[in-house]
Formats: C-alpha cells, structure tokens, sequence
C-alpha cells in the first residue's frame, strides 16, 4: 500500500499544466494527499542554498536536498534516506519526476516511479496508484 507522495520541484511542482489553474496541478495534488492522510516530500537535487518557497510550508513532511545531504538523483541512497526521512519503506512511496533517469532511480530503490510527461496524465496515474482524487 502506498503512503507517500514524493515530488520533483522543477519540471514536476513547477508545471503550470495545461487548463491555467490558480495554482500548479501538482501542488494543488499534494495538498489533496495531506488531506488524505498520505505522506509528502519534496526531493530535489538543487544545491544547499536553495530553500522551498513559503508557500509550501507545511506541506511536505521531509525535504531532501542534493546540496544538503551530499546525494544526487538517480543515486539509490537518496530515494532511501528520503523513505527513511519518512518513516516509510521504499516500497510504500511514489516518486514523481520529469527525468526518467530519476524514476529509474527510484525504481531501482523500490519506489513506485512515475515519469512526469504532462500533468493530465500524472495526475490521472497518481490517482489509480493512491486511490484518492488529487484535482479540484
């Protein structure tokens, strides 16, 4: 059973999607998983300066940044500190990115990946694998 929602920020959170909502899809998804009880975390391989916008406080139970914690994607000890972060076991979270070297990564660790090609479509396959509604 998956409890965990993973996401890349660029390409993946930052993705205005298609209809020109008020807010980035996926952003709008991950405050839909929080309210259904599922886990979130942002992993990103930005340096250690970079620092999520306000706006996403609270909103992630982890965050796991490249240049803090001296792992990159698609290293496999990444997508593992970040399920352990999480209290979780790899195989209990999905992971979401642009690249699919990345979600090869996770796989790799035993993520459930999903390569973010558009938002219509990530969104309807987080929807199947977390079995929760994620639009507004």
């Amino acid at each position: 059973m998956l409890k965990a929602l993973v996401l890349d920020y660029g390409g993946v959170l930052t993705d205005p999607g298609e209809d020109n909502p008020a807010e980035p899809p996926l952003l709008t998804a991950l405050r839909k998983a929080k309210e259904h009880g599922l886990k979130t975390a942002l992993l990103s391989n930005a340096d250690g300066w970079w620092q999520p916008p306000a706006a996403f406080a609270g909103l992630f139970d982890a965050a796991i940044l490249s240049g803090e914690v001296g792992l990159a994607k698609p290293e496999i000890e990444i997508y593992l500190l970040t399920a352990a972060k999480l209290d979780l076991e790899p195989a209990e979270c999905v992971f979401v990115d642009d690249l699919a070297i990345n979600v090869r990564g996770a796989a790799e660790a035993g993520m459930v990946g999903v390569h973010h090609r558009s938002t219509r479509s990530t969104l309807e396959e987080l929807e199947i694998l977390l079995a929760v509604a994620l639009r507004d």
